[in-house]
């Protein structure tokens, strides 16, 4: 049996399968077994994505457009960068990467425009894993759509293929052991994970000795994800495209955040440069040198939650380590110019003097 036709058969069984407390350990496994054929597949297919999908990262941040064929990601792209993407009113529009440059509140933000998706995507078919390899490298992925149907497609194919999008990695310790058996400790009330299901679950991925540590309510898809090295965590946000010739407003109803827009008419695209802004968690530090003023035209952009020492390792590099103390103005400071360490937390828009 070749493994597409297992993976088939496999969810066809998780599909039949009843979920319940006595049942949960054997559908893990399933899933377990599941996970590791996935995986398999990627591997196996690893060394024919093929050329004209390797695009090198630049700028601050990337961003990557997802979507079926014709919801208008060439568009976009021409109208938030300097990209030059072909478009027209037919599939397969964009046969290779483009790339292009939003700037924004500073920040130079990478858009890459891709080969749209189809439906099985995931396990091959219309390129899907050349298309969805370059997914991976993203800091950000728009997921654009011109009708309902398309978002529950795109965000299976992606599931299947390893991106969980708007997730965090589970709180899983798996220490592995040459002997002494399985050490489980799910330090959570209620758990949704029972013991032999985690026993089962590791067992698929040969681990029989490891001490392990579960902090979090997790489930047994959550388990298997902390196993498998190639999940991709990855923020995400998904744009109605086209509503100035359909009524994309049913959308507001579903409780999803969905960014209404019009990429050919530009319409609402600077709510979503504000959104793609917001989601990629960026901040903007002002540099200023010793006895003058701030440089308040370039600022320095880091990620949200950065330190002083982060923004010395930025600009001082390898003399990061010589760095005394810092003076602050803005957001973080109790008041103006006030000395701070290394470790202090920086907030967007600070100005920073640092003394090395």
């Amino acid at each position: 049996m070749s493994t597409e036709s297992e993976i088939e058969r496999i969810e066809e069984e998780i599909q039949k399968t009843p979920y319940h407390k006595a049942t949960q350990a054997h559908i893990g496994r399933l899933k377990a077994k599941l996970a590791k054929l996935r995986s398999s597949l990627d591997k196996q297919s690893g060394k024919s994505y093929g050329p004209g999908f390797a695009v090198k990262k630049t700028g601050d941040a990337t961003v990557l457009l997802v979507g079926f064929p014709s919801v208008g990601k060439s568009t976009l792209i021409n109208s938030l960068t300097n990209a030059e993407s072909k478009t027209g009113d037919y599939d397969f529009t964009t046969l290779d990467v483009i790339p292009g440059m939003l700037e924004y509140r500073g920040a130079r933000i990478q858009v890459l425009d891709i080969p749209g998706m189809i439906a099985d995507a995931s396990r091959g078919k219309g390129r899907g894993r050349q298309i969805l390899s370059v997914v991976r490298s993203a800091d950000l992925i728009i997921i654009l759509i011109d009708s309902e149907g398309q978002l529950g497609t795109i965000e299976r194919e992606l599931y299947g293929a390893g991106f969980r999008l708007n997730q965090k990695p589970p709180d899983v310790r798996i220490v592995k052991k040459e002997t002494g058996g399985l050490n489980i400790n799910i330090a959570v009330k209620k758990p949704k994970l029972d013991r032999e299901t985690v026993k089962d679950v590791l067992s698929e991925f040969r681990v029989h000795n490891a001490d392990v540590i579960i902090r979090e309510n997790i489930t047994p898809d959550q388990l298997i994800d902390s196993l498998i090295k190639n999940i991709v965590y990855v923020p995400s946000v998904v744009v109605f495209n086209k509503i100035d010739k359909m009524d994309g407003i049913g959308f507001r109803k579903t409780g999803r955040e969905i960014i209404l827009i019009s990429a050919l008419k530009n319409r609402n695209l600077e709510a979503l440069k504000e959104e793609i802004w917001k989601k990629l968690d960026l901040v903007r530090i002002y540099l200023k040198p010793v006895g003058k003023e701030p440089d308040m035209r370039e600022p320095l952009i880091m990620k949200k939650g950065c330190t002083v020492m982060d923004v010395a390792g930025k600009i001082l590099r390898a003399h990061s380590k010589g760095l005394k103390y810092a003076r602050i103005w803005g957001a973080s400071a109790k008041f103006p110019g006030q000395k701070v360490g290394p470790a202090h937390r920086l907030s967007d828009g600070d100005v920073v003097e640092l003394h090395a």
